[in-house]
């Protein structure tokens, strides 16, 4: 590391502290010609893939743009927040795990669909229907009987489910009438 001050590249690290959040690392530097002290931070650098679109233009992997296609799909939808920010995570690993330079957006679009349908059927559907430029209802009627496939769930949470709050409701109404 250069001193800022002489421009010397021989400096000493005399303090190593990790920060809080434990993302990056903060070092206390002495420069060996002048003595002047000067701090630096050290932190991951993830580089994401570019995403290459159908048209073979190429763009930046961009997280606000996918969280806004998610709220766009989940506009009026009963999904709480924290599970739309595990679904991108999941996402941005997976895309992370992929390791290449770059991914097709057929590719991003694809992992896109597979969390909504975890999260929502109806966000799943309207997504869909831009995604797959539906033509016509049997667009719609093929993409309703893929949703009634049954979907595993996540494993480390369970995915919210409108239909299941309302199965729910209809369970404890049975049970409170069956028990007068």
């Amino acid at each position: 590391m250069k001193c800022p001050f002489c421009k010397s590249s021989d400096t000493q690290v005399i303090d190593s502290r990790v920060s809080d959040d434990g993302d990056s690392i903060r070092r206390r530097r002495r420069c060996t010609s002048c003595n002047k002290r000067f701090t630096t931070y050290e932190t991951i650098e993830l580089r994401m893939p570019q995403v290459v679109k159908q048209d073979g233009s190429r763009t930046e992997f961009d997280l606000e743009k996918l969280r806004t296609g998610f709220m766009r799909a989940l506009h009026k939808r009963p999904v709480p927040t924290q599970l739309v920010d595990d679904a991108l995570a999941t996402i941005t690993q997976d895309v992370l795990a992929f390791g290449e330079r770059e991914l097709a957006s057929r590719r991003l679009g694809e992992m896109v669909m597979r969390e909504l349908k975890r999260l929502d059927q109806v966000a799943y559907i309207r997504f869909a229907s831009v995604y797959r430029s539906f033509q016509g209802v049997d667009d719609f009627q093929d993409a309703i009987k893929e949703v009634q496939l049954p979907t595993p769930a996540r494993p480390a949470s369970r995915a919210f489910n409108a239909k299941d709050a309302k199965e729910d409701k209809t369970t404890d109404t049975k049970d409170t009438e069956s028990s007068k």
